[in-house]
C-alpha cells in the first residue's frame, strides 16, 4: 500500500521541497496551507512530475476545526496518514517590548498551537494503527536562545520540548516522533515575517539584515532540510541538526555566555 505524508505549510519553501522529495520516493502527498491558489499549483506541479496522488486542502492551522477537517479529508482520500510533518510557521524579530499581544498570539498560535492541533487530530488514527511518524520542524532557535526573537524562540523551545516528550511517550506505541533543527534557510519565509523596532527604519534594517544573511552561500536550502526530513523518517532519528545548525549548537554548548552576547549584539540594532 502506498504511504502518505501530510505536510503543513506545504505550498512553498521547506514544505514544498519536502513534498517533492517524498513524491520522488513514491509517497502520496497531502498539502495544507492558507493560500489555496499557490497550494493547488504546488500539488499540480508534483502530480505532473511524479506518479503519485496529491491532495491540496486550504487550512489555517491556528483553527482546530479547520485542522480536524484537514485530517478527516486526508483519511477519506487515502485511508492513512503515515507521516505528519508540522512545518507551518512564521519568523518574528524585534525588541520584546515592541511586540503587541496580538503578535505574540499570532506567533504562538501558528508555530506552536498549529503543531498541537494537527497532532491532536492525527494521533488517534496513528495509535489505532500502532504505526506512524510525526516530524516537527523546529529550529536552532529551539536549542539556542535568540535575543530579539523572543516570540519566535519561545515557540521553538516549546516545540523542542513537545517533540522530546512525545518521542519518549509514543515510541512504545509504535509511533516515531522526530525534530528537525535548521539554521537560517534560503526560502520565502520573509513574506510572512513580523518585524518590530524602535521606528520604521529599525524595522526595515532588521528585514534587510536577514535578506543579506540569506545571500551567504553557506546558508542551507529547503532541499537540504527536505533531505534531513527523509533521513529522519527512514532511519527513525529523534533529532536532526541541519548543516550549520550542528556547529551553532556545538559552539553554544561550549561557550553559552559568549554566544548569547554575540546574538544580542547582532540583533539589537537601535535597541541601546
Amino acid at each position: 500500500m502506498t504511504e502518505t505524508i501530510l505536510i503543513t505549510g506545504g505550498s512553498q519553501g521547506i514544505g514544498k521541497a519536502t513534498a517533492y522529495r517524498f513524491a520522488q520516493e513514491g509517497y502520496n502527498i497531502v498539502l495544507a496551507a492558507r493560500q489555496s491558489d499557490r497550494l493547488q499549483a504546488t500539488a499540480d506541479e508534483i502530480k505532473s512530475r511524479y506518479s503519485v496522488k496529491t491532495l491540496a486542502i486550504s487550512t489555517d492551522v491556528r483553527d482546530s476545526i479547520q485542522v480536524n477537517t484537514l485530517i478527516q479529508k486526508a483519511l477519506d482520500e487515502f485511508s492513512t496518514i503515515d507521516v505528519l510533518m508540522n512545518n507551518a510557521g512564521i519568523y518574528v524579530s524585534g525588541p520584546a517590548e515592541q511586540f503587541t499581544l496580538e503578535e505574540w498570539h499570532r506567533t504562538l498560535d501558528t508555530n506552536l498551537w498549529g503543531y498541537i492541533h494537527t497532532i491532536h487530530a492525527a494521533l488517534p488514527h496513528m495509535l489505532e494503527k500502532r504505526k506512524g511518524t510525526i516530524v516537527n520542524l523546529c529550529s536552532i532557535g529551539g536549542t539556542v536562545p535568540l535575543a530579539y526573537l523572543a516570540p519566535y524562540t519561545t515557540s521553538k523551545y516549546a516545540i523542542d520540548g513537545l517533540t522530546q516528550a512525545l518521542h519518549t511517550e509514543l515510541a512504545p506505541k509504535g509511533i516515531h516522533v522526530c525534530g528537525i533543527y535548521p539554521n537560517l534557510i534560503k526560502s520565502d519565509f520573509l513574506e510572512r515575517a513580523i518585524f518590530e523596532g524602535r521606528d520604521e527604519a529599525d524595522k526595515e534594517k532588521r528585514r534587510e539584515q536577514i535578506e543579506q544573511l540569506m545571500k551567504n552561500p553557506f546558508v542551507e536550502t529547503p532541499e537540504d532540510v527536505a533531505s534531513s526530513v527523509w533521513d529522519a523518517v527512514q532511519h527513525k532519528k529523534e533529532k536532526v541538526l541541519v548543516g550549520s545548525a550542528q556547529a551553532s549548537e556545538g559552539v553554544y554548548k561550549l561557550a553559552p555566555s559568549l554566544i548569547r552576547w554575540v546574538i544580542c549584539q547582532t540583533f539589537q540594532h537601535k535597541d541601546v
